[in-house]
């Protein structure tokens, strides 16, 4: 997998070395212990001052979820949803999101688009920490300048109806 720190970070970007000090006072224990652990957050979309990033602290559950921002000067690893469209093939959890992404994966290359892997999968991808289960769904990013055309648009629909778990797709324009 390639790393890269170099470029602007965008929605859905991982990043790695928030500080606990980025962490507002009352914070929940189960956010600091993340961050305390060296867990990755994502990049979220919000307007913030110049030299900090708008993130998003996952916890176990859906119900664990925590806004907060983090010091650009602080990021000491990025890891764009691009970058992970490979599923290990020593992968020892056989998830049905995981087998979405190689179903879908030669689709969305045949369709030559600037796609990765979001939300849970993505998050276990990059860092290895269980994020998935048996009925999580495989969250595909992707980003293009304008829209698709119908020929895109159709073959991707296709692949997505035969796909073995449910796949949510986020076109994400130039504009954001």
């Amino acid at each position: 997998m390639v790393i890269s720190n170099t470029g602007a970070v965008q929605p859905h970007d991982l990043l790695w070395g928030m500080p606990p000090t980025a962490l507002p006072d009352d914070a929940p224990k189960w956010a600091v212990d993340a961050v305390l652990a060296g867990h990755p957050v994502v990049v979220r979309r919000q307007t913030m001052p110049a030299g900090q990033v708008a993130v998003g602290l996952r916890g176990r559950g859906r119900e664990q979820r925590y806004a907060a921002s983090m010091p650009l000067a602080d990021i000491r690893r990025r890891v764009m949803p691009e970058q992970l469209i490979d599923v290990p093939t020593d992968s020892h959890q056989q998830w049905p999101a995981l087998h979405a992404l190689r179903q879908i994966r030669p689709v969305m290359e045949a369709l030559e688009l600037d796609w990765g892997v979001g939300g849970s999968a993505g998050f276990e991808l990059a860092s290895g920490i269980a994020a998935l289960h048996q009925d999580s769904d495989l969250d595909l990013i992707l980003r293009t300048p304008g829209r698709l055309n119908r020929r895109c648009a159709a073959e991707l629909v296709e692949a997505l109806e035969t796909s073995v778990c449910r796949v949510d797709v986020q076109l994400q324009l130039e504009q954001g």
